[in-house]
């Protein structure tokens, strides 16, 4: 398979946003040395198509227009700028809050979306105005990633203090101090990169956060450059050890929910197992039950820990593919068959975050 250059990458990504899909795939396919469909392939390359012809038609899918927002509530657009680099986010405010101290998620998005999509596909912010909790939805820049991924799978981006993750902390205790949010009752949960990047926050910042979520996506440490994410994501990451992160590794690793498809060709579902690796603790319980919600059948393992606190949680989608699992179709990868991903990680943050005084 040949190299996918970073000018082969600025082409299909241009003629994909102006809706040339067949010409896009074409420069794909000739970039990668992948035959023409009729031709036979290598037993590599239709896998690896696979996802980049559907990462292709997501990217051009039409978005229907946003809900409105709770009266009284407030979705703001804000900046945030560090040593480490400078993104914007939105953060929202729920029409409840007078001031008093409440819960903060940071939600990182997907490949190709934005935090109002974000916002819009998971409903977190429906759930914060009933709940009380602010959210805050960290973008990440083109200029960064042309496909505004979060880059999980590069050193620079894996470790404490430096990059994305310094970036993401920096957003997350700007809007702690703001609004006094106790220490112990701030969450981070993300989708696809956004989840491999969730977990790199839990293992680099376990001080910060008390739980994370990951949706689809990829424990910390899967991959080290862009080919061994492609292989990650393709056949699952390996335990690789991120230099000079070493000593940020968690004496005792956050409490974890994890949702993934068992039809994700993007993600397999392989990664959501090795999430789990990561959070378990020693002389865990382990319980696993059966069940379906909006038509799509579940597994739901969960592990506790000495006095039965909830250390981990996997809920495995029988027959689900890439996709927010109980969202809403108006925003993009979400499916509206499943449990609520967002109502379950919202629970889940309620039974194990406890305030620090």
């Amino acid at each position: 398979m040949n190299a996918f250059s970073k000018d082969d990458m600025l082409k299909a990504t241009q003629l994909t946003r102006a809706g040339r899909l067949k010409e896009a795939l074409s420069v794909i396919r000739s970039a990668i040395g992948a035959p023409k469909p009729a031709q036979a392939a290598p037993a590599a390359a239709p896998d690896f198509l696979e996802r980049l012809e559907n990462f292709a038609r997501q990217a051009v899918a039409p978005k229907q227009a946003l809900p409105a927002h709770a009266q009284g509530s407030r979705f703001e657009t804000r900046k945030f700028a560090s040593e480490a680099g400078k993104r914007t986010y939105k953060l929202y405010i729920p029409n409840t809050h007078r001031g008093q101290d409440a819960p903060l998620i940071v939600m990182l998005h997907g490949c190709t979306q934005n935090p109002d999509d974000f916002a819009t596909g998971t409903g977190m912010n429906d759930i914060a105005e009933a709940e009380g909790f602010l959210v805050a939805y960290p973008a990440q820049s083109g200029s960064a990633n042309m496909q505004k991924c979060w880059n999980w799978y590069n050193p620079a981006d894996q470790r404490r203090g430096t990059g994305e993750p310094a970036i993401i902390a920096g957003i997350t205790r700007a809007v702690a101090a703001e609004f006094s949010v106790q220490p112990g009752r701030i969450f981070v949960a993300g989708l696809s990169a956004g989840g491999a990047m969730a977990a790199t926050l839990g293992a680099t910042y376990p001080d910060l956060f008390a739980a994370i979520g990951v949706h689809s996506g990829l424990a910390w440490g899967a991959a080290t450059d862009m080919t061994s994410a492609f292989t990650a994501m393709r056949r699952g990451g390996g335990a690789a050890k991120i230099s000079g992160a070493t000593s940020t590794e968690p004496a005792h690793p956050i409490p974890t929910i994890v949702f993934h498809g068992t039809k994700d060709h993007t993600v397999n579902p392989v990664n959501a197992d090795q999430v789990i690796t990561h959070a378990q603790i020693p002389g865990f319980t382990e319980t696993t039950a059966e069940g379906e919600a909006n038509g799509l059948r579940y597994t739901r393992t969960i592990q506790t820990g000495p006095g039965g606190k909830p250390v981990t949680e996997k809920w495995l989608l029988h027959g689900a593919g890439h996709a927010w699992s109980g969202g809403n179709p108006a925003g993009s990868f979400t499916s509206k068959a499943g449990p609520s991903a967002s109502q379950e990680m919202v629970r889940f943050f309620k039974e194990t975050g406890q305030p620090k005084r």
